[in-house]
């Protein structure tokens, strides 16, 4: 099973967005956590299986707590709530002050994420949003134990650039300074870059995108996009209604997990590469 982390660097945007429609084409059981340390957005913007709306006081924060006395993977369980839907999350922070809370635990929460695969209560993948990473970021600490690290962008010049360079200072981080050469050493955890583009003329910018990544030599790659799709990500947040499995956004996040999976799927998830979604 894997911790697969999804960050952004400033002013690229859809982190969230990204994350739970990964997560709702997922093939396996997973746990969608908010681990932002800036705040978590689904508690105002989701609804829970009751009904009613998520519990804001149990999540990460309640977790955290519970990690300064010593945390087991498992245990994450009793911090879970199911979204109508029956996506499991682990609500995130409140404000960003609450952050403090959590100093010295990322990298335990990370190690708790990346260990859920082995759980007596169901083995599961986690999807962690870990918003806008920078310098001053406590979240490298959980970005370690993740499978892959997905850096999303958008396709505008500044966005790309930004992104070139959190790659490269994140692969430095985390692989030690390795040098890369092409792409035929990446580091682990892989760094991928997902891309939140115009539906059409998405697959050229991607390729564009990559080779500057390959060029430049920072240790990562495009591993696909996202469409930019409003109307599917207000239907994902439950603000409109309509078919969510045949918006843009839906159909373009079952292309990433397939390919994530046909790529990449011997090298860090265990289990059978799934078929093609409808």
């Amino acid at each position: 099973m894997a911790l697969i982390a999804l960050a952004a660097d400033k002013g690229s945007p859809g982190v969230t967005t990204a994350a739970v429609a990964l997560a709702a084409v997922w093939p396996r059981r997973v746990l969608l956590a908010e681990a932002d340390p800036a705040g978590g957005d689904l508690v105002y913007r989701s609804v829970a299986a009751h009904g009613g709306p998520l519990d804001p006081n149990l999540g990460l924060l309640s977790l955290a707590a519970t990690a300064r006395r010593g945390l087991v993977a498992e245990q994450v369980w009793d911090h879970v709530q199911p979204m109508s839907g029956g996506l499991d999350v682990l609500v995130g922070l409140g404000t960003s002050e609450q952050a403090a809370g959590l100093s010295g635990l990322w990298g335990t929460l990370g190690r708790a994420f990346a260990g859920l695969g082995e759980s007596p209560r169901g083995a599961a993948d986690v999807i962690a949003d870990c918003g806008r990473i920078g310098a001053e970021s406590p979240t490298p600490e959980l970005l370690a134990d993740a499978s892959v690290v997905l850096l999303v962008s958008g396709t505008e010049p500044e966005h790309i650039a930004r992104v070139r360079d959190r790659a490269a200072a994140l692969s430095a981080n985390l692989h030690g300074g390795y040098q890369h050469h092409g792409g035929a050493h990446l580091g682990m955890p892989l760094i991928g870059v997902l891309l939140v583009a115009e539906p059409s003329g998405a697959a050229r910018i991607a390729g564009q995108v990559n080779s500057m990544l390959l060029q430049a030599q920072v240790g990562a790659q495009v591993v696909g996009t996202i469409a930019r799709d409003p109307v599917g990500a207000a239907q994902l947040a439950g603000r409109k209604g309509g078919r969510l499995d045949k918006t843009l956004l839906i159909r373009s996040a079952r292309k990433v997990v397939q390919d994530l999976y046909r790529q990449y799927g011997a090298a860090w998830l265990r289990g059978p590469v799934p078929g093609a979604g409808p």
